[in-house]
């Protein structure tokens, strides 16, 4: 199935050339672009991306917000010409640079599928896409640490754990949580545990499903805030 992308930035330049780049590789195409937030929120709803590529510095409803109310969309109105498409919210893929750190923790608590960074090429921006938009995690290497340290700096605040909600999760769910939070993905998860990857997929589908989460990001940010993950511990 081809992967519909809404792109929304505030510079003509990157527009085009993200426009560019993703519509020349197969199976992606660039049906609307957005100038602001509040663009990127009305033709959310309006054309139902799978994927919107979000800056988050921009005029008027910056790209943070405006995650937050695209994800928060979970009955579309108003669609007779698209009945049968399912009501589920875009993944966001939100575009960040070295010094915007402080805004990587807000952006995912906002929804924010991944992470890529501004200067990417269009083969890693073409793979972010196609990453996000199969559900799966995306965040680089570099945005990553930065993403522990800032666990690590409110983990004194952070929320005590949930038992009830974590506790309808499985012993080998629970497990499965553990290493989706340390960044592993679903082959090395099976490697860890030794089972089959399609294994690790069904718990990963139940996960989400019981804790009424969207994608591994949120499950990872989850399992931080409710202390069932700290940072720097690798096991339970």
């Amino acid at each position: 199935m081809t992967i519909r992308v809404l792109i929304a930035d505030d510079q003509a330049m990157v527009r085009e050339a993200f426009s560019v780049l993703l519509g020349a590789q197969p199976g992606i195409e660039v049906i609307a672009t957005a100038v602001d937030g509040l663009e990127a929120v009305d033709k959310a709803a309006r054309l139902r991306p799978d994927v919107i590529v979000m800056d988050i510095r921009m005029p008027g409803l910056n790209g943070i917000e405006a995650t937050r109310q695209i994800t928060r969309r979970t009955h579309q109105t108003d669609q007779p010409d698209q009945p049968d498409q399912p009501d589920q919210p875009a993944k966001i893929l939100v575009l960040t640079t070295f010094d915007l750190d402080e805004y990587v923790y807000d952006a995912l608590r906002a929804g924010a599928s991944g992470f890529l960074l501004k200067d990417a090429s269009g083969i890693q921006l073409a793979k972010a896409v196609r990453t996000v938009a199969a559900g799966d995690a995306l965040l680089s290497p570099e945005i990553t640490k930065r993403l522990i340290a800032e666990f690590s700096r409110l983990s004194s605040s952070a929320k005590p754990p949930t038992h009830v909600r974590i506790g309808e999760l499985t012993s080998r769910e629970t497990e499965v949580l553990t290493l989706v939070a340390q960044g592993l993905s679903n082959a090395e998860i099976a490697g860890e545990l030794v089972v089959a990857e399609q294994t690790v997929k069904t718990h990963m589908g139940s996960i989400l499903h019981k804790l009424q989460l969207r994608d591994r990001t949120q499950a990872a940010v989850f399992a931080y805030e409710t202390g069932l993950v700290s940072p720097g511990r690798t096991n339970l």
